[in-house]
């Protein structure tokens, strides 16, 4: 594919979308190749409505910070941009003025694996100055024909887009690409300019409010952090908490519990035992195991007779993680009555002496800064960090009473759940958007009457 797409004519450029089979759609609208919608509506080839469409650079990178931060594919998300982890053009290397981003830009991913190939989304000005590389498609359009790139996105970003961009990706099981001869046809669907701007506004709104809750959520968890930073190394007392920590080596007060070795593959949803396997407490966003709450993979009885149960208050680690971050990761149980449920592969299960670590506190040993630092620095491997029994045995740590432990959860349990609440009216939120795309970018509803449109 050339590193430049232009707006061209031909056959496929002028054809039009005729209606076929009118009986299946309701009065003033018509059936089309790409579903029903408005008879007012038009349908025209990508390449009628681009004016360019330009694939960045070909740039060597860094991790480390240089003048030129580069967005690449894996940056490139559905409607938006994730720049949590952002490559550099390499030191020395000065970029090509066309393959910088500029508020507003329209991108498309044209090289992933198959399931996310063909990702487009707006640049909001993420950061003061980006480039794209060469695995993007920056698509300009024709303002007489599409009202805005806001409009573009949302279009694009359609359940039935999305579709056909993925019906033009060709290659093999992990690798795709999307060419320029195939996206030139995707059919682009256009209501009038007006709509169009009516479209993009009632979903920028939408939008708006899902940035303002991510902001929301991203100052709660920066506020939950200080929080543990100040509670768990005794730098901030609760009021009514005064006396020294005692530093306690945890393992004169803990029992390790028999787990599993099963892999995933070995269990099913059929038992009557719940398997809390390792990669489940690697997924969690939580730090309590309620079993109530959470699906869990099963075991047939007969084969856990030698294994532990779990009792509320038991604390559940990962022994293996593929990165730093994971080492020491746990879960809390909570909750069990009523279920049988046994720790599994990769597991390590303590007992701790409830005189000496309360329940609803163990959740948060992990962020412990001397419980982490010790897990850490004694974890090994190359590809995978291994936790062992003995890491955990010699930890010495200075420790409040359990009762200030209690008022500690008491207190980061709050934060947690106020985070959940707001994660739950985002997601209703995502719902709510995604149906308005599904409603308004089809027609199914009007913003703006025909004859307005007209």
């Amino acid at each position: 594919m050339g590193s430049e797409v232009t707006k061209r004519n031909g056959p496929a450029a002028t054809r039009s979308c005729e209606e076929r089979g009118p009986r299946d759609a309701p009065p003033g609208y018509k059936k089309t190749e790409v579903g029903v919608i408005p008879k007012d509506w038009d349908i025209k080839p990508l390449m009628e409505v681009l004016v360019r469409g330009r694939l960045g650079g070909n740039y060597p990178t860094q991790e480390t910070d240089t003048d030129f931060p580069l967005i690449k594919m894996g940056n490139v998300g559905r409607g938006r941009f994730d720049l949590s982890k952002v490559e550099f053009i390499a030191s020395g290397v000065v970029p090509d003025d066309n393959h910088r981003l500029r508020q507003g830009d329209i991108l498309l991913n044209t090289r992933n694996t198959p399931e996310l190939v063909g990702k487009v989304a707006i640049w909001r000005s993420g950061l003061p100055v980006a480039y794209y590389n060469s695995n993007l498609m920056k698509l300009e359009f024709d303002p007489q024909k599409v009202a805005s790139n806001e409009y573009a996105n949302y279009a694009l970003n359609s359940e039935a887009s999305v579709r056909r961009l993925h019906a033009l990706a060709t290659g093999t099981t992990s690798v795709a690409a999307i060419y320029s001869r195939d996206l030139l046809r995707l059919p682009f669907v256009l209501p009038s300019l007006s709509e169009q701007r009516a479209i993009a506004e009632a979903l920028s709104d939408v939008d708006g409010l899902l940035e303002a809750l991510d902001n929301l959520i991203a100052k709660k968890r920066a506020i939950k952090r200080a929080a543990m930073q100040q509670l768990l190394t005794g730098e901030t007392r609760l009021p009514g908490f005064r006396g020294p920590w005692e530093t306690k080596r945890l393992g004169n007060h803990v029992r390790f519990l028999r787990n599993g070795t099963l892999s995933r593959a070995d269990l099913s949803d059929a038992g009557s035992v719940k398997y809390l396997h390792y990669g489940d407490i690697h997924t969690s966003s939580d730090v309590y195991l309620n079993p109530s709450t959470r699906t869990l993979p099963t075991l047939q009885r007969s084969l856990t007779k030698s294994l532990d149960r779990l009792e509320n208050g038991d604390l559940v680690l990962v022994d293996a993680s593929e990165d730093i971050e994971g080492v020491g990761k746990a879960l809390e149980v909570k909750g069990v009555q009523g279920h049988e449920i046994v720790a599994g592969l990769h597991t390590i299960a303590a007992r701790f002496d409830k005189s000496v670590l309360a329940d609803g506190f163990k959740a948060y040993l992990q962020f412990c800064p001397p419980f982490r630092k010790h897990i850490r620095r004694l974890a090994a491997g190359t590809k995978v960090y291994a936790t062992q029994r003995a890491h955990i045995e010699t930890v010495e740590m200075p420790l409040p009473t359990v009762e200030e432990q209690t008022a500690i959860a008491a207190v980061l349990s709050d934060m947690d759940a106020e985070i959940k609440a707001l994660e739950a009216q985002r997601d209703k939120v995502r719902r709510i958007k995604r149906g308005m795309m599904q409603e308004l970018l089809t027609g199914r509803i009007r913003l703006v009457q025909p004859e307005e449109a007209a």
